[in-house]
C-alpha cells in the first residue's frame, strides 16, 4: 500500500511515471464523454472516501471525477456532517472508514491529520490539501508546463508571494525534477527552512519579486489570503510589492507562461491583464470537457489528471 501525503512519496521515477501515465490517458479519452470510464477501468468496483474539513470547487469535482473516468465510485463527506466534526479521534475515523472503501482523500488543515488518517486506516490516503503543503496542485502543474512544451530539468520557476503550503510542494517538486524555484517573499511571510530543503539545493529565498521574475521560464502565484484566515490589511500590504502585473511578466523570459491555482483575488496577487493574458495557462476552459483539456485547463482544474494516476496506482 502506497499513500500520497507528499511529493517524495512517489519520488522521481514516482512523478515522472505519474506525469507519463497521465498524458496517455488523457490522449485515450480525446472525444470521449466525461462520465465515461477509462478503457481499463483500473479501478472498477473500488471506492474513494473523500473527507472535505476546507470548502473546495476543484479538489472536490476533480477527485470525483477523476474516480468515475477510472471506473470506481466516490462517498464524499463534509467533516461538519461526520463523527470527526463532533470530536471522534482521527484514528478511529480511519479504521472505520478503511472497512468500507478502498481508498481516502482529505482535504483538512493540520498536516499531522493527514499523516494520522494514513498511519491508523488500512488502505491508501492521498492528501487533498493541508497547510503545510498540496501536493495533487503541483502535479496538476507539472502536466500543464510540459503541455505547455517546456521540459521540467533546467527550468527556473518563480513564486511570488506568500510562503504557504502550495509553495512547499513546488520547492520539493523542484528538487525531485531538478528544476530551480526562487521565491520572492516578504519578510515575515517566508517559508521555512525545512521547507526551502525540500528544494534540495535547488530553491531559494529573495526579498525582491524583480530578482525571481528575471529570466524565468514559469512565474506562479496563489492568494495571499488562505482559507481560514481573516482579511489582514497588514499581511496585504506587505504583498502588495509582489503582485504579478504585466511590468513584472515583461522581467521574464519572451515565452515565460504564468500559473495560479486559483482561486484568485485578481488585484491583489495578480492582475486581469496576466490571468486572462496569451501567457497564462489558469482558467482557460475546455472546448469539449474533460478530456480536451488544454495545457491551461489542466493546471486551472487542480488535481483531474494527477489524481487519476494517483488512484490508478492504488488499483
Amino acid at each position: 500500500m502506497r499513500n500520497f501525503l507528499d511529493l517524495s512519496d512517489a519520488g522521481t521515477a514516482g512523478v515522472q511515471a505519474m506525469l507519463d501515465d497521465a498524458v496517455a490517458r488523457k490522449a485515450a479519452r480525446k472525444g470521449w464523454p466525461k462520465g465515461k470510464a477509462d478503457k481499463d477501468a483500473p479501478l472498477a468496483g473500488h471506492v474513494l472516501a473523500m473527507i472535505f474539513e476546507k470548502n473546495s470547487t476543484r479538489t472536490r469535482v476533480s477527485f470525483d471525477m477523476a474516480i468515475r473516468q477510472l471506473g470506481g465510485t466516490s462517498i464524499v463527506m463534509d467533516a461538519g456532517q461526520m463523527q470527526l466534526g463532533r470530536g471522534e479521534s482521527i484514528a478511529d475515523t480511519a479504521r472505520v472508514l478503511s472497512g468500507y472503501v478502498d481508498a481516502i482523500m482529505i482535504r483538512t488543515d493540520d498536516h499531522q491529520k493527514v499523516v494520522d488518517m494514513a498511519k491508523y486506516a488500512s488502505v491508501p490516503v492521498i492528501n487533498g490539501l493541508t497547510d503545510a503543503s498540496h501536493p495533487c496542485q503541483i502535479m496538476a502543474d507539472l502536466l500543464t508546463i510540459l503541455e505547455s512544451g517546456k521540459a521540467l530539468p533546467g527550468l527556473k520557476v518563480a513564486w511570488l508571494g506568500d510562503g504557504n503550503n502550495v509553495l512547499a510542494s513546488i520547492m520539493e517538486a523542484g528538487g525531485l525534477m531538478d528544476f530551480d524555484v526562487v521565491a520572492a517573499c516578504p519578510q515575515g511571510f517566508q517559508p521555512s527552512d525545512e521547507d526551502v530543503a525540500r528544494g534540495r539545493g535547488r530553491a531559494r529565498v529573495v526579498g525582491s519579486a524583480r530578482e525571481a521574475a528575471e529570466g524565468a521560464d514559469i512565474l506562479v502565484t496563489d492568494t495571499w489570503i488562505s482559507m481560514g484566515q481573516a482579511h489582514a490589511e497588514t499581511k496585504l500590504a506587505a504583498m502588495m510589492p509582489f503582485q504579478v502585473d504585466a511590468a513584472l511578466m515583461a522581467a521574464a523570459r519572451p515565452d515565460a507562461r504564468f500559473l495560479h491555482c486559483l482561486p484568485a483575488h485578481r488585484g491583489e496577487e495578480v492582475v486581469d491583464a496576466v490571468i486572462d493574458g496569451p501567457q497564462s495557462l489558469t482558467g482557460r476552459r475546455p472546448r469539449t470537457g474533460c478530456t480536451r483539456r488544454n495545457r491551461s485547463c489542466a493546471g486551472a482544474s487542480g488535481n483531474w489528471a494527477e489524481l487519476k494516476l494517483r488512484l490508478s496506482q492504488l488499483s
